[in-house]
């Protein structure tokens, strides 16, 4: 069969996983989604530390000679997404999923975009940032779509009286990006 442009061939979905109660959900439709294609996930975890600080005296940076403070926030970034897919496949009942727990630095719609180049889907959370824009989606899921190079998956934020189960309200997720999913 003939590829058109925009066409992707399966590989795996990306998650954005920084372990917020959005973030998981995502995380859980992103192995759910994964379960029903047979395709692995990475979950990935952003973050962004540095020693350096601006104050009033000019900036300040904290002495790391042997970088033991950005080896700490990797390792403990990486235990973070971790134990929150061990805790999200045990909520699924443990498919057969194959999840790659990532943790990189940087800011997290440039991570999650970077990380889903060979990826089918990327699936991120929406946390909303109140009424100074964006009112639906939060400032890292309004990059990611407006930067996209493949489908993406948007999860609305909960409805506080509706289905919280993980089942036809996250279907109705909003899909942005390129290409088809």
């Amino acid at each position: 069969m003939a590829e058109t442009p925009g066409t992707r061939h399966e590989g795996l979905i990306v998650v954005g996983a920084d372990g917020s109660d959005h973030a998981r959900r995502a995380l859980r439709f992103g192995m759910e989604e994964a379960r029903l294609r047979g395709l692995p996930v990475r979950a990935v975890c952003a973050y962004e530390y540095t020693p350096d600080r601006y104050a009033a005296y000019g900036w300040l940076t904290a002495p790391d000679p042997d970088g033991a403070l950005y080896r700490q926030v990797y390792d403990n970034a990486l235990h973070d997404v971790t134990e929150t897919v061990r805790e999200v496949l045990a909520e699924l009942g443990n498919p057969d999923v194959r999840v790659e727990p990532v943790a990189e630095p940087g800011r997290p719609a440039k991570v999650l975009l970077e990380a889903s180049r060979d990826a089918t889907m990327l699936v991120v959370g929406s946390r909303g940032s109140g009424m100074w824009g964006r009112l639906t989606l939060g400032s890292t899921s309004t990059e990611v779509v407006h930067n996209a190079h493949l489908p993406v998956v948007v999860l609305p934020p909960r409805d506080p009286e509706g289905d919280a189960d993980g089942s036809e309200h996250e279907r109705t997720a909003l899909t942005g990006g390129r290409g088809t999913a």
